[in-house]
């Protein structure tokens, strides 16, 4: 994302509404490889596309009042947010929450975010994720940003103004508590 996008973030933020139709065409192609990257893999036949989840994801972001955006990670990560909840309301409408007994263990790996298989191992890892939320916010911002945005390690570290270092422990101890609460036979990679 170039310093224009991030120019036209900080212009949408002070109330300059004509800001963000001009900033989607420098951010689709980053949404929509990232969007792209969560649908790999899904069974063919899926009704969500990577465009549509793109555009809704944008919509709700630009529909957030008051955003004080601080420049392309913190864009990216909210967008991952975004489309995390879009593909977990999408699962739960699919009726995956009506097939997954709460009490079914599910291995955790690093590529659950890929929603195949009927929704099951992402709503798994969403319902973990809150979990791990009440306990420690920001390891389990750290594991969102990681796992479904993408994210380095620094831009981690900016994202939720902590070091690289800490976002490096931070990483660790939730890998290590989501395997834990998925399941007995977790993997962290």
């Amino acid at each position: 994302m170039s310093e224009q996008a991030t120019e036209l973030l900080l212009a949408y933020a002070g109330g300059q509404e004509r800001a963000a139709d001009r900033l989607m065409p420098l951010v689709y192609d980053n949404l929509k490889r990232l969007a792209a990257g969560y649908l790999e893999g899904e069974r063919s036949g899926h009704t969500l596309q990577a465009t549509a989840l793109v555009h809704e994801a944008y919509l709700r972001l630009v529909d957030i009042s008051r955003m004080d955006w601080r420049g392309k990670t913190h864009f990216f990560a909210m967008a991952a947010t975004q489309m995390r909840r879009i593909l977990v309301e999408h699962a739960r409408r699919g009726g995956a929450e009506k097939r997954w007994d709460r009490t079914q263990r599910v291995t955790f790996d690093e590529d659950l975010v890929d929603p195949g298989g009927a929704g099951l191992e992402l709503l798994a890892l969403d319902e973990s994720l809150k979990k791990l939320e009440a306990i420690h916010p920001r390891r389990a911002r750290v594991a969102e940003l990681r796992l479904f945005a993408g994210l380095t390690f620094k831009e981690s570290a900016l994202a939720v103004n902590a070091s690289e270092r800490t976002v490096k422990d931070d990483w660790r101890v939730a890998r290590a508590w989501l395997a834990r609460d998925l399941g007995p036979s977790g993997t962290t990679g």
